[in-house]
């Protein structure tokens, strides 16, 4: 019997190499089970940022980290990263070479980055108003008076960016330049899963915010790995044990994970707010929303502005951002959308090539 080729000896040959194959995998497959035992260790020794810096502000739980450039400061307007209240903030300075601090630094900005901390049970009843108008207000005072710059610039990712926009509506002569990263502004959009399970008929946010109060890192975690259950829950943990024995994917991978189960409760009060007023009732990009006794204006955002987007982000879609550019006030806006993921655009190699070095020329021009 002839094989489909015409060679009735090929079939035979293949049959032949699958002993051999079998070995090789066997093999292979017990290499990676045996470096299983040591992966806890060499998770313990990960890094929590690469780009050295120094607390030189605290209130509270919050901190104020000033990475200092090498040859001093270029430029006379100090940057301040914003985070979000979600996870830790050093996904923005994860590796040396998937760093976006390093790249600001490098280029010779004063560069500053908001660590909110760790919240406790005290905290649940602090506000939106009390994070933005309060602690970011009072650390970015601290910033303009020890760098002796009337604004400074910001850039803000995610619920970071935001909390960025919001301020930066709130107190447009303190900011120079604004830059937004996967930042949440229309909520409108029936894009995400978030924006269907917060709808106020699925979700009863007053209820959960009373029963808890925090919103618990566990409850978040859960909810950003059920986002894409396939991909984080099976073909993550396949592509784990295949690589156990390639060391520097399994660095790369150790160091996303650290971060990514690094997760934080978020102050209740917090998540009310940002689940009603922006999730339910979408009231930022209408000009509504009220914190303390003041509107949020976005139209008296004035300065230059980047907005930075991922195609394929599944936690903020582009239609929850794509809009800002057109509601603000200001004549320099400028929009910068990556065929990436929501963390991809902090670390991904696309992005270390292809939009860090251009914010940070686009930043140069105007600092």
């Amino acid at each position: 019997m002839k094989s489909s080729n015409g060679n009735g000896n090929d079939g035979m040959g293949a049959w032949a190499k699958w002993p051999e194959a079998l070995i090789d995998e066997s093999f292979a497959h017990a290499r990676r089970w045996a470096r299983l035992p040591f992966l806890y260790q060499r998770a313990q020794r990960i890094r929590k940022g690469a780009t050295p810096s120094r607390v030189v502000y605290e209130e509270d739980r919050v901190k104020l980290l000033h990475y200092p450039a090498p040859d001093g400061p270029r430029f006379a307007t100090p940057l301040v990263f914003v985070f979000a209240l979600v996870n830790r903030p050093y996904i923005l300075d994860l590796k040396a070479d998937r760093s976006v601090v390093g790249h600001f630094v490098r280029r010779g900005f004063d560069t500053y980055l908001v660590d909110w901390g760790i919240p406790t049970d005290t905290d649940r009843r602090l506000t939106l108003n009390d994070h933005i108008n309060g602690y970011l207000a009072r650390a970015i005072d601290f910033v303009r008076q020890r760098a002796g710059s009337p604004k400074v610039s910001i850039l803000g990712y995610c619920m970071g960016g935001t909390m960025s926009a919001i301020f930066t509506a709130l107190h447009p002569e303190r900011v120079k330049n604004l830059i937004l990263l996967a930042a949440g502004i229309d909520f409108a959009t029936r894009e995400g899963l978030l924006n269907l399970w917060t709808r106020p008929e699925y979700f009863d946010v007053d209820r959960f915010v009373d029963a808890f109060g925090n919103c618990p890192a566990g409850f978040l975690q859960a909810s950003f790995l059920l986002l894409k259950p396939v991909q984080n829950l099976i073909e993550k943990p396949i592509a784990f044990f295949e690589r156990l024995d390639d060391d520097d994917a399994m660095d790369d991978f150790l160091t996303m994970e650290t971060w990514l189960n690094d997760n934080i409760p978020v102050p209740g009060e917090v998540y009310r707010e940002f689940v009603k007023s922006l999730y339910q009732q979408n009231l930022l990009i209408q000009n509504r929303l009220t914190l303390g006794d003041r509107t949020v204006d976005l139209r008296q955002i004035t300065c230059p502005v980047l907005n930075i987007m991922a195609r394929n982000d599944d936690l903020v879609p582009c239609a929850q951002s794509l809009t800002f550019n057109d509601a603000v006030g200001s004549p320099d806006r400028k929009a910068i959308v990556l065929p990436a993921g929501h963390i991809g655009l902090a670390v991904g190699g696309r992005a270390q090539r292809e939009v860090w070095p251009q914010a940070c020329d686009w930043l140069a021009e105007r600092s």
